[in-house]
């Protein structure tokens, strides 16, 4: 019986881009797969014409699969909650708590799928998931293996951070005290999920990530232990160890509740818990001043940056700019689903090169050569469709750790892949002229065709691994009774 791995062509694909080190871009291109690696990529002619199984790209783009970087995928149960439609950070999380309290278990796996098959439909082929609210109940207690089991089963490459709060509203907290868990309690489950789930081999399906949630939910010595426990495995994992994520100076109340309760800014908050370092990424930073900018930058320290729900809560404009020009790691994140109220990463990247612009035309009116000008000739290049693609992509994987297996289409990489049609009405006359700026400058495609690890998990814009129509009618029937059950309490 041979056991030789199996073989797929995309073949004559329109527009192929690797970012890959040289950001190279063919045309009329083929990837070969043997397993679930990429063996080969460029011009159709050079490589094979035939395979196991061959996909006709004719009229379609390739870019390697989206990484998500930052997400809440229970949150997919509160989407356009009318209570907190409109309120910012604190008050949508005081508004929210109490009824993220009732989670069970199922609603953690089925909510989990849902928010993953959104970011699969978009071209995601990786995630993170940050649970931070665990509730016991009648059907059993919430955890992070419930959002696990749902991402294997419907196929989808997953960083699974292991979120925590301790510091409840009678300690000076944010959340109410029946939410928050002990901190014994937070370590000990953080470390059997290490030994049960962290994969450090290339390619792995499933890594953990430890990730006490913010400044105004978690005690200093929990934030400063959780980063022990972390590098404690980095002689055993090496380079693919657990990592550390957290929220931080994500708006003015963040920043204030900082100074107040600590003394110091956000970063130098995180400076003195030993939270800056190339296995620490941090979501939003909008609020990132220039000290913080440098002592990022200097550490290496990532940017999950999520223009979406920043602009969704009026928390800022994030200068990822900046942030990119002076070294600091920067990938995409969609964030919750009830802070974004979408899970698509194309249209992420959409409005994180908007947003950009905008900020630079929002800037202070600049000096040069002794005249003043407003930068309206710089706004619209501060970021390109290319420049947010790539933080969609080979930036995500950096800041997850990940920039030696996803994040590039190159030989040695994981076939994660998504193809776009470019024949639609969306993409007419945007196409022809430039289909790797169309992809984000014309409005957000779903993906046609998306592989993970070599699989295909959507087909002709299909997923492959779960029936969506009976998962969304559950998905809605548990948001429903979720919310009933809060009203009721």
């Amino acid at each position: 019986m041979s056991t030789a791995e199996p073989t797929l062509l995309i073949r004559h694909a329109r527009a192929i881009a690797t970012f890959d080190d040289d950001r190279r871009e063919w045309r009329d291109a083929s990837i070969l797969i043997r397993g679930s690696l990429i063996e080969a990529v460029g011009p159709a002619a050079d490589l094979p014409a035939t395979a196991d199984t061959v996909i006709d790209a004719r009229g379609h783009l390739v870019v390697p699969g989206l990484v998500n970087t930052h997400h809440h995928m229970y949150q997919s149960l509160t989407r356009a909650l009318p209570g907190v439609q409109d309120a910012e950070l604190f008050g949508w999380l005081r508004g929210l708590y109490p009824v993220w309290a009732g989670l069970t278990p199922e609603m953690v796996h089925v909510s989990t799928q849902v928010a993953m098959a959104e970011l699969l439909l978009s071209g995601c082929t990786t995630s993170s998931d940050h649970l931070y609210i665990y509730p016991s109940g009648p059907q059993g207690r919430v955890t992070l293996d419930d959002s696990i089991r749902a991402a294997q089963a419907i196929g989808m490459r997953f960083v699974a951070t292991r979120g925590s709060m301790s510091v409840g509203a009678s300690a000076g907290g944010l959340p109410p005290d029946s939410v928050v868990e002990r901190e014994d309690a937070i370590l000990a489950d953080s470390q059997r999920l290490i030994e049960t789930w962290h994969d450090p081999s290339h390619g792995a399906m499933v890594r953990i990530a430890l990730a006490p949630c913010s400044p105004f939910s978690v005690s200093q010595d929990l934030m400063r232990e959780t980063a022990a426990l972390a590098r404690s495995y980095g002689a055993r994992f090496g380079a693919h160890g657990v990592r550390l994520h957290t929220h931080l100076a994500e708006n003015d109340h963040d920043i204030a509740y900082s100074r107040e309760r600590f003394g110091c800014t956000p970063a130098q908050y995180a400076q003195g818990l030993g939270w800056l370092g190339d296995d620490v990424w941090h979501a939003h930073c909008v609020k990132l001043d220039d000290e913080g900018l440098s002592l990022f930058a200097a550490s290496r320290t990532g940017v999950a940056h999520c223009p979406c729900s920043n602009m969704r809560l009026a928390s800022g404009i994030a200068p990822v700019r900046r942030m990119m020009d002076a070294g600091v790691p920067v990938g995409l994140g969609v964030d919750g689903s009830a802070s974004n109220d979408a899970a698509h990463m194309v249209h992420e990247a959409r409005q994180a090169m908007l947003l950009a612009r905008v900020g630079r035309a929002l800037q202070p009116p600049q000096v040069h050569e002794g005249r003043r000008f407003f930068g309206c000739d710089l706004g619209p290049a501060e970021m390109t469709a290319r420049d947010a693609l790539a933080l969609a992509t080979r930036g995500g994987a950096q800041v997850l750790g990940r920039d030696d297996d996803i994040g590039r289409i190159a030989p040695g990489w994981c076939a994660d892949l998504a193809l776009f049609r470019l024949d639609t009405l969306a993409m007419a006359g945007g196409a022809v002229h430039d289909p790797v700026a169309a992809l984000l400058l014309c409005a957000s495609p779903q993906a046609d065709h998306v592989f993970v690890h070599g699989r295909q998990v959507v087909q002709d814009g299909q997923l492959t691994t779960v029936d969506l129509g009976p998962l969304v009618e559950r998905h809605n029937r548990l948001a429903l009774a979720l919310a009933a059950d809060c009203r009721a309490s």
